[in-house]
């Protein structure tokens, strides 16, 4: 999906998964991962000038091409899997778009000692998609129901280096902070303090921002080492709101 002819649309993952039980998926359907990282590609092109023109780094193509996508689906969904597009996976709710997701675990520069905290689990796909490519990814979902679903299934596709626990991800983790990456999967109003104290000097967040299901900005948090807080927008996104107590 599209926003203003060439711009993404996004939105968390949530909702209730009735998948059946996972099978070995090593290189099941790819073809069709590798006919959607030619999309995702184009997508980069189209957008070149919003994202500062630099191609996705290769690690994080292998893992767009390595997480099997159709198993963070319901069935229903299934045959559409690798489609350059979000789906309905329940509860009113998608899983985002794979360019999305390609877009920001790249801005997130994910290296391979990483300690990276996600803001809304959903299905796990992102936090999955992170798992190939980072040492640990702590995961807050607020929808219970939620949570323990996406640890059921990321456990059965043997991502031990995800811990998804239920919980308002507003407040962040601060027992496992600081953090080298936090990513964001729905939009805030603000930048959450919290996350802002809990992100490592040199670490980075991408976090959408904006009102409730109006045009909102994609945004790139850096901490540097001294602390101080720089940010930019990426581009015009759409995601669903961030909820919670605060």
């Amino acid at each position: 999906m599209q926003y203003g002819g060439r711009f993404p649309l996004a939105a968390l993952c949530l909702g209730v998964l009735l998948c059946a039980p996972i099978a070995a998926w090593g290189q099941s359907r790819e073809s069709e991962r590798i006919a959607l990282m030619d999309e995702i590609r184009d997508d980069v092109s189209h957008t070149a000038e919003l994202i500062q023109g630099e191609p996705l780094d290769p690690r994080v193509e292998d893992a767009l091409l390595t997480v099997p996508r159709h198993e963070f689906v319901p069935l229903a969904q299934r045959r559409h899997a690798y489609e350059n597009r979000p789906l309905p996976i329940g509860y009113g709710q998608t899983i985002s778009q794979p360019y999305i997701v390609a877009l920001m675990t790249d801005l997130l520069d994910p290296q391979p000692d990483d300690v990276v905290f996600e803001l809304g689990t959903g299905s796990g796909y992102q936090a999955a998609v992170l798992a190939e490519l980072v040492a640990e990814v702590h995961s807050v979902e607020i929808v219970p129901q939620l949570a323990a679903s996406a640890r059921t299934r990321l456990a059965d596709l043997g991502y031990d280096n995800v811990q998804a626990t239920h919980g308002d991800g507003y407040y962040g983790k601060p027992g496992a902070a600081p953090f080298d990456a936090i990513i964001v999967t729905a939009a805030a109003t603000h930048i959450p303090p919290p996350l802002v104290e809990q992100l490592r000097p040199g670490g980075r967040m991408i976090i959408p921002v904006g009102p409730a299901f109006h045009l909102q900005h994609l945004m790139f948090v850096e901490k540097d080492a001294a602390g101080a807080v720089r940010t930019r927008s990426v581009l015009p996104v759409s995601f669903v709101p961030l909820t919670g107590g605060h």
